[in-house]
């Protein structure tokens, strides 16, 4: 697809207003402008991120094709359920899409996200039974398969050579008509939950064409910063970096700040003001609106557990969410630092010191850290491999918030890729796929030695993904998790030469906190933690329980524990900030022993430990038999943010955000902001929520049925991952 240089021209009468705020800049594109975007595009190219019109008519053809089928299905079923004549003769039916294609920034291959609106005598039952079934007999689709029991139910296809994912919504009328509107929130009355979730991505989507100033710049800027963060590897909502639409809303609220620019200046402009945002003040692209619904959005002066989100973004459409829920204190970490290179390299480029090739180089992951941690899934099948690699990869950000809350550990760094299992590491008849995290650990003044064991960490995140397997029936004989400690040298056991790229050390953010939030202190990774380390590791991996010895467990509780990690990770922030923990080595004592779980005879493991600190434990394993982890406790007083949120202890009460700035004095501050970024002065003042709320559901997501309670607990082998770090 031929993409062109958007041009705006500043007219004589007043531009309309975008966003909460007023724009910083109306500065009209000039001449450089102009070069510079088309030399961005000319750097995009190579990577496929632009389609030939040849292959958007044949999506086009395909989306057709699909609106047809969904509206003969609806009609024959409506027959069969004896409507009047009066109502079969325009019942209709409706494609609608929505993500990175309705955005119009879909690459070369990508998936179209498509949503089934249907009346309201269509049930879920029938899309995923009678539909199901239609598509089956279809000529030209292939791998086909229904996720019935997903967070968004969806059936997956690829019809005449186009990945689709399907989902459904039935709304509350008669017959569903070729103009219908998503946008009027009426839509969403009397509609079960999971109806709305599957409308909300439409909505959203639309809302954020709606408020961006020029369409064509912003899917331009759109298409660089989604290239440049699968570079960088930070484009993952599962393991808790940014999604598509989390993307999406960034950029969009850069166009409302500089609807005049061109692509090459937004681009800048966006790692300008997100490497200076004061996290955790939300990025809201519209005043968030009052609703007669009463379904749970977002909103921190009401719901407590919404004060610890740590980078919040907050969809446009109603009702509100955060769309980052999963970031955790790394993740965050990660991406400010990258905003921060990402705006060194934009000025250079704009200077006419460097290109934008450079923007795109990748990182250096396996020379950045000294420390990793190497986390394998294995299956016995294909099919069931893939099965267990998608629940594992969606878990793992489990373990980063479960290696966060440790004392001794300051950041933890999944690399998004997987790679395949070395098959002279593994056995052969096995599927093998393995992820790496990156570990920086924490400076220990005064200490020759520190003990540090990562066991009970890596234990509650396995029992995380058993229970989870168990609950939707999914796990097998055969399906393994094994997690290994190793050093930088050592990688060459796992990975070819080819990806273990050879170059200069890369520096890492030492991790510290002020008012607004992480602030990375550039320190060489050799110098920001001890020196060296013995691996004592035991190398027993962890297996799965047989299949005759697992049952029902409670995943409402494993949801809670996953949706509630932000709760807990300022509680672990205090605990390893607090010098009285870790000024000392731990000291030897007797060990204790580790039951092996659901065993019929109490088979134990004994473990060497240190004696317990004061503060509430959290059992990582569900059952009889736990295992004790220590959390210190929250602090009782509460932290003010410029933003006027309360981060506080959650049992207290919530108060009330004081009302926002007047839009005069909000576009002023912008104004004085963007000086003194650039003259290296003070931090950007960020507009709050305005109006008052009333009293609503808690928003970590919108509510479902929970799954059953356990009868019996999981039997798990453990592996003791222990190492001593000297200087």
């Amino acid at each position: 697809m031929k993409e062109t240089c958007g041009n705006s021209l500043v007219e004589n009468h007043p531009q309309r207003h975008y966003g909460i705020t007023s724009p910083i800049s109306l500065a009209p594109p000039k001449e450089k402008d102009y070069i510079y975007t088309q030399k961005l595009i000319e750097a995009m190219k190579p990577f496929g991120v632009f389609e030939d019109e040849v292959e958007l008519n044949h999506r086009l053809v395909v989306l057709g094709k699909l609106n047809n089928l969904v509206k003969e299905w609806i009609s024959e079923l409506s027959k069969s359920k004896n409507l009047p004549p009066s109502v079969l003769s325009n019942v209709g039916g409706k494609i609608f899409t929505f993500g990175s294609y309705r955005l119009g920034v879909h690459t070369k291959g990508a998936d179209i996200d498509a949503l089934c609106v249907a009346p309201r005598h269509v049930e879920r039952s029938d899309f995923f039974q009678s539909f199901f079934e239609k598509l089956k007999l279809q000529e030209g689709i292939r791998n086909l398969r229904a996720v019935e029991d997903a967070y968004v139910p969806v059936i997956k296809f690829e019809f005449d050579g186009i990945e689709i994912d399907l989902v459904f919504a039935r709304l509350a009328i008669q017959t569903i008509s070729d103009n219908l509107d998503l946008r009027d929130d009426s839509r969403l009355r009397s509609l079960d939950i999971r109806c709305i979730r599957s409308l909300n991505g439409c909505r959203v989507t639309d809302e954020i064409l709606r408020l961006v100033p020029n369409k064509e710049n912003f899917r331009l800027t759109l298409r660089a910063v989604k290239l440049w963060a699968k570079r960088r590897g930070i484009y993952s909502n599962v393991l808790g970096f940014l999604g598509g639409v989390s993307w999406a809303m960034l950029v969009a609220r850069t166009c409302q700040l500089y609807p005049n620019a061109l692509a090459s200046t937004l681009v800048h402009k966006f790692f300008l003001v997100f490497s200076k945002w004061e996290w955790p003040n939300p990025v809201l692209l519209k005043q968030p609106e009052e609703s007669t619904l009463n379904l749970p959005v977002w909103d921190p002066r009401v719901n407590p557990s919404d004060r610890y989100h740590l980078m919040p973004i907050i969809t446009p459409a109603y009702p509100q969410q955060n769309s980052t829920y999963n970031v955790s204190t790394s993740t965050r970490a990660i991406m400010v630092e990258e905003f921060r290179q990402g705006l060194a390299v934009t000025d250079e480029i704009l200077q006419g010191k460097s290109d934008w090739p450079k923007l795109l180089e990748p990182p250096i992951f396996f020379q950045k850290y000294k420390h990793y941690i190497v986390l394998t899934a294995s299956a016995s099948t294909e099919e069931h491999h893939l099965e267990w690699v998608g629940l594992v990869e969606s878990k793992i950000r489990v373990l980063v918030g479960n290696l966060e809350r440790n004392e001794f550990i300051n950041l933890a760094h999944v690399n998004p890729q997987s790679f395949p299992g070395n098959k002279e590491l593994y056995n052969e008849s096995d599927y093998v796929s393995m992820w790496f995290l990156g570990i920086v650990f924490k400076r220990v003044e005064n200490a020759e030695s520190v003990n540090i064991d990562l066991t009970c960490d890596i234990q509650s995140f396995t029992d995380t993904v058993y229970r989870q397997a168990n609950n939707i029936n999914m796990l097998k004989d055969g399906m393994k998790i094994e997690a290994t400690h190793v050093k930088r040298k050592q990688l060459n056991s796992y990975l070819p030469a080819d990806i273990l790229q050879k170059k200069k050390k890369q520096s890492l953010p030492d991790i510290s906190r002020n008012s607004g939030g992480l602030i990375p202190k550039m320190a060489s990774v050799d110098d920001s933690c001890l020196d060296s380390s013995r691996d004592t590791d035991t190398g027993t991996p962890y297996s799965s329980p047989p299949s005759n010895r697992v049952s029902k467990t409670d995943s409402s509780s494993v949801t809670e524990m996953e949706r509630n990690t932000a709760l807990q990770r300022t509680s672990a922030t205090t605990t390893r900030e607090s010098p009285s923990n870790i000024a000392q080595p731990p000291v030897p004592v007797q060990g204790f022993s580790i039951p092996v779980i659901g065993s019929k005879t109490d088979s134990t493991v004994p473990v060497k430990t240190a004696p317990p600190l004061t503060g509430c434990t959290i059992p990582t394993v569900v059952g009889r038999n736990v295992i004790p982890r220590i959390i210190m406790p929250h602090p009782a007083q509460s932290h003010r943010h410029p933003a006027g949120i309360s981060f506080m202890n959650p049992t207290s009460t919530a108060p009330k955000r004081p009302h926002s700035p007047a839009a005069d004095d909000c576009s002023k501050r912008l104004k004085d902001m963007e000086k003194g970024i650039l003259g290296g002065g003070g931090s950007m003042p960020i507009p709050t929520i305005d109006t008052s709320r009333l009293q609503r559901l808690p928003s970590k997501e919108l509510p479902d049925s929970s799954s059953p309670v356990t009868a019996n607990n999981i039997r798990v082998i453990k592996n003791s991952i222990r190492l001593t770090l000297n200087r």
